[in-house]
């Protein structure tokens, strides 16, 4: 049967969240500050060029010649890719292109290859690797991340609520607490879904060996099943499972003011957890050294090393 679903159940409401703060202002019509200069410069330069090539060249032939330069420089100003302009991206692209695809944590530096290699064989290992450049430079104490130049951020772990199961009501109490944290940022503020490997075997090892000190033979039996069937889910499955990370971050403006930003950027994590506890969400600062560990689980290369022994595995197959 349907429950009953009473008149408040059946309205729909709506919440107003705003919109992103960071979004650049239009100043000419629909086109930004950025968008206008690109535009202005290229004009610019080809009325130059006009001007420059009038004497010789027909009008027609030069726009023949300009016309696609014109066309590419009219998408990059106002195309958009992946959320930003198309001027950022090429300049990102550019930049990538041009940054080393190798580096290590090497903080004394990579030395090269000896002499002793032969030249061919260097040539074929191409560019030495470049120093590999954390964005965070140490955790403090307070389990705050410096960031450098870059400021602050406090790093907090948050539960998940069950949004399907709520009646109409619930769930607008819910989207308007919400709502309310995000209209209150002052700062700048990321939500991180990240998924990783489950790692059963500490809880097997907890099983195996307490199941012994259990007051009856059938509870102990039911314990050591329990492991057994843990330890063959974890060895025929990959287990998956998801974090919620709350990333608060406070720039660094002053450096005057430089050691204030910490004690700034926990009170905006504590005024979250404060805001957060309306919509139902539980909000867990990271100390120290969970900080650390979470920085570390989200640099490591357990990803790619799955992808190569999957390939591996698929190359043995085949």
């Amino acid at each position: 049967m349907t429950p009953d679903r009473t008149e408040s159940d059946e309205v729909a409401y709506s919440t107003r969240i705003p919109a992103d703060i960071g979004c650049p202002d239009r100043i000419l019509g629909p086109l930004t500050a950025r968008q206008t200069a690109i535009l202005a410069g290229t004009a610019g330069a080809l009325w130059l060029g006009y001007l420059a090539t009038r004497p010789f060249l027909a009008p027609l032939a030069y726009v023949a010649l300009v016309g696609p330069i014109a066309a590419v420089m009219t998408a990059i100003s106002l195309g958009r890719r992946d959320g930003i302009g198309m001027d950022r991206f090429v300049l990102a692209a550019l930049a990538h292109r041009r940054s080393p695809k190798r580096r290590l944590h090497a903080p004394e530096g990579v030395p090269g290859l000896p002499d002793v290699v032969p030249q061919d064989l260097a040539t074929r290992v191409g560019p030495t690797p470049a120093v590999l450049r954390m964005p965070c430079e140490q955790v403090l104490d307070s389990g705050v991340v410096d960031l450098g130049r870059d400021g602050y951020a406090a790093v907090a772990s948050c539960s998940t609520v069950n949004f399907d199961l709520r009646t109409g009501a619930e769930q607008q109490a819910l989207t308007g607490a919400f709502a309310r944290w995000l209209n209150s940022l002052t700062g700048p503020a990321q939500i991180l879904i990240r998924a990783h490997r489950l790692n059963l075997q500490p809880l097997v090892d907890q099983l195996t060996h307490t199941a012994p000190t259990l007051p009856h033979p059938a509870l102990e039996h039911a314990a050591l099943a329990h492991a057994t069937f843990l330890h063959d889910l974890a060895a025929h499955s990959d287990l998956l499972t998801r974090q919620a990370l709350l990333v608060v971050r406070e720039p660094d403006p002053a450096t005057s003011r430089a050691s204030a930003a910490p004690a700034r950027v926990r009170h905006r994590l504590t005024e979250a957890t404060r805001a957060l506890a309306a919509a139902e969400i539980t909000t867990t600062s990271l100390d120290p050294a969970q900080t650390a560990a979470a920085i570390t689980e989200a640099a490591s290369s357990e990803a790619t090393e799955r992808m190569a022994a999957d390939h591996a595995e698929g190359e043995g197959r085949g």
